[in-house]
C-alpha cells in the first residue's frame, strides 16, 4: 500500500511533465496516422496547396482547441459582452493584454509540437515544396541534374519521374533535409525562448523558492477541493429540490453563493504586494478587494495557468 500511494504521489507531482510528454506522443501518433492512412501527395500542380494543408491545417485545430480547453479563456471572456471592464478593468488593458499574451502562449505548445514533428518526418513538406513553383528554387534542386528535372520536381514524393533513381532520390533528400533542419531550428528556438521566459519569470519573482512550492501545493488542493465542495453541494441541492417537488413540501434553506461572490472568484488572479492573497478565492474569503494597484506577475502564471476545463 505504501508504496502504491509513493507511486500515485510521483505522478501527482509528476503530472505536468507527464501531460505534456502524452501531448507529445498523441501528437506524434496522430501525423504517424495522417501520413500513412490520408495523406496522398498529388504530384501535380497541387502539390504546394495539398502539403501546406496538411501541414497546417492540423496545427491551427490544435491551436483552436488548447484555447477552448484552458479554462482562463473562459474565466476572461464569460460575461465580458454585457460587462466590457471585466477585459479591461480600471481602463488597464495591459492587464488583457498580458493575459492573452500567457493565454496564447500555452495554446502554442500544442500547434508547435505538431510543425516539430510533422517536419522531422519531413513528408508533407516535401510535397509542398516540390510543387513550389519558382525558378530558382527548382534550380537549386535540379544541380547537376537532367534538363527535364525541373519539370519533373513535382512528380519526385511518387518516385514518377523522368529522372533515373538516383537523380530523383538526390532531389528528395534534399527536401527532406530542408524539412529536418526548419524541424530541428524550431525545436531549438522553442527550448530557447522557454529557458529565457523561465529565467526571466524567476528573477522577477517577489517571493522566495520555498514560498512558490507552497503556493503551487495550496492552489492545486484548492482546485481538487473546490471540485469535491461543488459536487456535494450541487448534491444537496438536488436532493432537496426533489424532494420538496415530490413531497410537496417548503425547501429547506440551503445557503449558497451570491452572484457577485461566484463572479469574485470566477476573476483571473493579480498579485497584491500588499496581501499574501493566494489565489481569488482566499481573497474573498479574507474580505480583500480587488484593487486597481494590482500587479500582474509573470511568475504567478500557474494560479490561473494550464487547467483543463
Amino acid at each position: 500500500m505504501d508504496s502504491l500511494k509513493t507511486i500515485l504521489k510521483f505522478l501527482n507531482d509528476q503530472k505536468t511533465a507527464i501531460g505534456y510528454s502524452a501531448m507529445a506522443l498523441l501528437t506524434v501518433g496522430g501525423e504517424r496516422l495522417f501520413s500513412i492512412f490520408a495523406f496522398r501527395c498529388p504530384c501535380s500542380s497541387q502539390n504546394l496547396d495539398y502539403g501546406l494543408v496538411f501541414l497546417c491545417v492540423p496545427a491551427v485545430v490544435l491551436l483552436i482547441l488548447s484555447f477552448f480547453l484552458d479554462s482562463r479563456t473562459w474565466k476572461l471572456f464569460t460575461g465580458c459582452c454585457l460587462n466590457p471592464r471585466k477585459l479591461c478593468p480600471q481602463c488597464h488593458c495591459f492587464h488583457c493584454i498580458y493575459v492573452l499574451v500567457k493565454i496564447t502562449a500555452s495554446a502554442l505548445i500544442a500547434p508547435v509540437m505538431w510543425f516539430c514533428v510533422a517536419l522531422l518526418n519531413g513528408t508533407f513538406y516535401e510535397c509542398a515544396l516540390s510543387g513550389f513553383e519558382n525558378d530558382a528554387y527548382r534550380a537549386y534542386l535540379c544541380q547537376n541534374k537532367p534538363l527535364s528535372c525541373k519539370a519533373d520536381v513535382y512528380r519526385v514524393p511518387c518516385g514518377k519521374t523522368m529522372m533515373n533513381a538516383s537523380d530523383s532520390e538526390d532531389v528528395l533528400l534534399i527536401l527532406r533535409a530542408q524539412s529536418q533542419v526548419i524541424g530541428w531550428s524550431l525545436i531549438a528556438s522553442t527550448a530557447i525562448a522557454l529557458l529565457l521566459v523561465s529565467c526571466y519569470s524567476a528573477c522577477r519573482s517577489q517571493v522566495s523558492y520555498l514560498q512558490e512550492m507552497f503556493w503551487r501545493k495550496y492552489i492545486e488542493k484548492e482546485r481538487q477541493h473546490f471540485e469535491q465542495f461543488s459536487d456535494d453541494y450541487a448534491t444537496k441541492l438536488a436532493d432537496r429540490n426533489l424532494k420538496s417537488f415530490f413531497e410537496n413540501t417548503k425547501p429547506d434553506p440551503l445557503p449558497l453563493p451570491s452572484n457577485n461572490a461566484w463572479e469574485e472568484i470566477s476573476a483571473l488572479y493579480s498579485f497584491n504586494r500588499a496581501h499574501q492573497y493566494y489565489s481569488t478565492l482566499h481573497r474573498y474569503v479574507e474580505g480583500g478587494k480587488r484593487e486597481s494597484n494590482e500587479d500582474i506577475q509573470p511568475a504567478f502564471g500557474f494560479v490561473d495557468g494550464g487547467q483543463i476545463i
